[in-house]
């Protein structure tokens, strides 16, 4: 039977393929404008001081979009040469320390981005360039980050409450 915290970790997972999926538009999107910007200044000999500055701007969101879904896919690096080599119960104990970890730097980077977003909201200061509020682009940032600290959060949980498994090798 499934509990609370399975079910909002599904619900959660949702959000993070829509995020992931929202990554890989933006990433698109730069992919599309930065080769105009390259024909504009190669080809056409006029550079577009835009495509620099807005490509810039949203690498802050697009970094931290896939964050999260990493951690469903378990797809972060890992070296587990030492780690699978140790009883079953002491390798769920790194896995523990890991995702403490991976939830206090998580978090420290969120408080980060919602106070950035926060205060560039407040001062109203803009982009150079393009004028855009850097609100705008500090927001979807601020947004995965703290979906990825209260992913990691539940899926803590969910590893401290589940029993360790048995068995030795």
């Amino acid at each position: 039977m499934d509990d609370g915290i399975d079910y909002l970790i599904r619900r959660i997972e949702r959000a993070v393929v829509w995020l992931a999926g929202a990554g890989a538009v933006v990433v698109l999107i730069q992919m599309l404008w930065i080769s105009y910007g390259v024909f504009v200044r190669y080809g056409l000999g006029k550079p577009d001081r835009m495509v620099t500055e807005a490509t810039a701007l949203l690498l802050f969101p697009v970094a931290f979009a896939g964050l999260a879904y990493a951690l469903r896919e378990d797809a972060f690096p890992k070296v587990t040469m030492i780690t699978d080599q140790l009883r079953p119960s002491l390798r769920r104990l790194f896995d523990i320390i890991n995702h403490i970890l991976m939830f206090a730097v998580g978090s420290f980077f969120a408080y980060a981005g919602v106070s950035a977003t926060i205060r560039s909201f407040n001062s109203g200061v803009a982009s150079e360039i393009l004028h855009w509020p850097r609100y705008l682009f500090w927001a979807p940032g601020a947004l995965a980050l703290v979906l990825f600290s209260f992913y990691a959060g539940l899926r803590l949980i969910r590893l401290i409450r589940n029993p360790a498994p048995s068995g030795e090798f």
